[in-house]
């Protein structure tokens, strides 16, 4: 009896889904996104303008981008995500498609429908690609967990109410209560 197999998915089918609908694809499997929520945005909205601010504020390269934005993580066709903020410091690596490779910080906000892929997917295939710094921002248990990738340091818990330090920026600290 011959075994099911299921169906690999490839970039090209990324593109080829229908006006606004979105999905993510981690090693060849779709991952539907629902639309995020108004405290969703707003947490994406207020990183956004802190960090960009702060990046501008010290004359900084780095980019930053809030979803949706490609990010190819592999030199492959089987692995596209789009992080609610992605943090690229190396220009090389944006083109008019996206970033092709590991952005230095991602910034994830879970809703119910990507906890167990923010928490434990992503977590590994950020890691292997080289993704220095990774947050997880849950809004509903109002804990950030804060994985230093490139030192690997390994995982620290705040809450929304701490100072959170920033590890690819000595001198950036952001208190989550304070922007919402």
């Amino acid at each position: 009896m011959a075994l099911l197999q299921e169906k690999t998915y490839t970039i090209k089918d990324i593109y080829a889904l229908p006006d606004g609908q979105r999905a993510e694809l981690i090693d060849g499997q779709l991952y539907d996104m629902a639309p995020p929520n108004t405290r969703h945005q707003m947490l994406v909205s207020e990183l956004n303008i802190t960090i960009g601010n702060y990046i501008r504020s010290k004359g900084g390269n780095c980019r930053i981008f809030p979803a949706p934005f490609a990010v190819f993580l592999n030199k492959d066709d089987r692995n596209y995500v789009e992080p609610d903020i992605s943090i690229i410091c190396d220009k090389e690596k944006l083109n008019d498609k996206g970033c092709n490779g590991a952005p230095d910080w991602i910034i994830e906000i879970v809703s119910p429908s990507t906890e167990r892929i923010d928490y434990g997917i992503k977590l590994f295939k950020y890691r292997s690609a080289g993704v220095r710094e990774y947050w997880i921002v849950n809004p509903r248990t109002r804990i950030i967990n804060v994985y230093d990738l490139e030192n690997e340091k390994g995982t620290h818990q705040y809450s929304f109410d701490d100072e959170i330090p920033v590890c690819i920026y000595e001198d950036l600290n952001i208190r989550i209560s304070a922007l919402i």
